[in-house]
């Protein structure tokens, strides 16, 4: 009986343990997290523009159809353009630097959750005292060893959910997180593939400027010819000289230009030094783009997910802020044994049970400021939330445009080719007969290198409006990803 009464306040404490647990568990959806209604603002059903079958240079067909979230760069009939993107995926500082952080993210919400399962630390210690000299206290015994070792644990009942809500908010931080990666990833590859275009077309215009300087150059030894024998003056001449150095200056240009960007890619990539050797943009064929409905945008876009994440993590705090303002029960549970050797430790253990109660009593107003933050920052990043939902919208609507915009003017951009070429022919043939004078033969040059060079932005354009709407399409990724 004696026994069984020393063991009763153990059977009591624990529990007393127990059922603090338990209410812990209930307790914690004491203060569910609240939303607010009417979210993502409204979008159209349907896009003011389809997307075009683009033609290269207004003859060869777009390739088949795609889905934006495939990895839209194989599409593209250039294997070059293919091997690049991959490259930047793999080797790019930017993106290795977003995966660190999602790993950081992945820290903080393991750390996050800690404090919802009990905290248990284990202690040891020995020590010896002894008197130093003699006195009048000189026989009393104070010498000795000891030594003790124990085990404590603590535990925070969490009534009003604020540890899960602490929780809740770092794994929808730790979500954002890989969604910021996404971003990254997306404007990692589009961006190289816009400037590897870049690079090409300002090759491909290089060697348009380069045979129209021959062009040019031949047609300078006809004029000075011309002029030695009489029949050209030398104003003439004078006129097709400056034409021949206006052309190498663009020449010059155009090379700076591809090398800067080449440079610039290099760099994006990762590489640096990276070489290009397709020589021009001229009938590359873009892929199709699968548009779907702008309500879709919310499940295709990492920066909208992101956003999104955001928001959920901001409701989360306001849950945990709102639990702050409510008394904390913490509790306590302790076993230790100690003694002057160490055989002896385990002679007369001892054991220890608490609970704690904290409630704010007065704190100047902080922990009611603190609530008051984060219902303002969740009101913010709603706001952020709705505002790109909106500028995806706009994104593709613009990209959309840009395309059809490229469409018509390609088609028509083709016949001012072939026929300031057919003009240039027919003036030059006429200017060596002395039928038309020079002036009409210079305009017919620059006629056809400002249509020649413009062609080949057209379909600059169109490639890089059909990254675009890759982009704003959320190309390259999707929700699980």
């Amino acid at each position: 009986m004696h026994d069984a009464f020393k063991r009763w306040p153990l059977r009591q404490g624990l529990a007393m343990i127990l059922a603090g647990l338990g209410l812990g568990l209930l307790g914690g959806c004491a203060l569910p997290v609240t939303t607010l209604p009417g979210r993502a603002p409204a979008l159209p059903e349907a896009w003011s523009r389809a997307a075009p079958d683009i033609r290269a240079n207004g003859v060869e067909a777009a390739l088949p159809g795609l889905v934006a979230p495939d990895l839209w760069w194989d599409r593209f009939s250039s294997a070059e353009l293919r091997d690049v993107v991959r490259a930047a995926a793999a080797d790019s500082q930017d993106l290795a630097a977003a995966m660190a952080r999602v790993r950081q993210a992945d820290a903080r919400a393991q750390a996050a959750g800690a404090p919802l399962l009990p905290q248990v630390v284990g202690t040891a210690s020995a020590s010896r005292q002894a008197r130093i000299g003699s006195g009048s206290n000189a026989g009393s015994t104070v010498s000795g060893n000891a030594y003790s070792t124990g085990i404590a644990a603590s535990y925070e009942v969490d009534f009003w959910g604020r540890h899960h809500a602490v929780r809740d908010s770092a794994r929808a931080l730790q979500r954002a997180s890989r969604h910021d990666r996404d971003t990254v990833r997306i404007t990692i590859t589009t961006g190289v593939a816009r400037l590897w275009l870049r690079t090409v077309a300002a090759r491909e215009r290089t060697a348009i400027a380069l045979q129209n300087l021959a062009t040019a150059n031949r047609l300078l030894d006809t004029v000075t010819a011309r002029a030695r024998a009489g029949a050209a003056g030398p104003l003439e001449v004078a006129q097709q000289r400056g034409l021949v150095a206006a052309l190498q200056r663009n020449v010059d240009a155009l090379r700076q230009e591809s090398d800067d960007a080449r440079i610039v890619l290099g760099v994006l990539v990762g590489r640096p030094g990276l070489e290009v050797s397709t020589a021009q943009i001229t009938g590359i064929l873009a892929p199709s783009v699968d548009t779907g409905i702008p309500s879709q945008l919310m499940a295709r876009r990492p920066d909208i997910a992101r956003a999104e994440a955001q928001l959920l993590a901001a409701d989360a705090n306001v849950a945990a802020a709102r639990a702050a303002l409510f008394p904390r029960l913490t509790l306590q549970a302790g076993l230790g044994v100690g003694g002057s050797w160490p055989s002896a430790l385990l002679d007369s253990p001892l054991y220890s049970l608490a609970a704690g109660l904290a409630a704010p009593i007065f704190d100047a107003g902080f922990l009611a400021a603190q609530h008051d933050l984060a219902l303002a920052e969740r009101e913010a990043l709603l706001a952020a939330y709705r505002q790109a939902v909106i500028a995806g919208f706009g994104d593709v609507e613009v990209s959309l445009n840009a395309l059809a915009g490229v469409a018509a003017q390609s088609r028509a951009q083709a016949t001012v080719v072939a026929e300031a070429s057919r003009a240039l022919a027919f003036a030059e043939s006429r200017f060596r007969a002395g039928a038309d004078t020079l002036l009409v033969l210079l305009d017919a040059q620059r006629t056809l290198y400002a249509a020649q060079d413009l062609a080949v932005q057209l379909d600059l354009a169109r490639l890089l409006a059909t990254v675009d709407l890759h982009r704003a399409l959320g190309g390259g990724w999707t929700a699980a990803s």
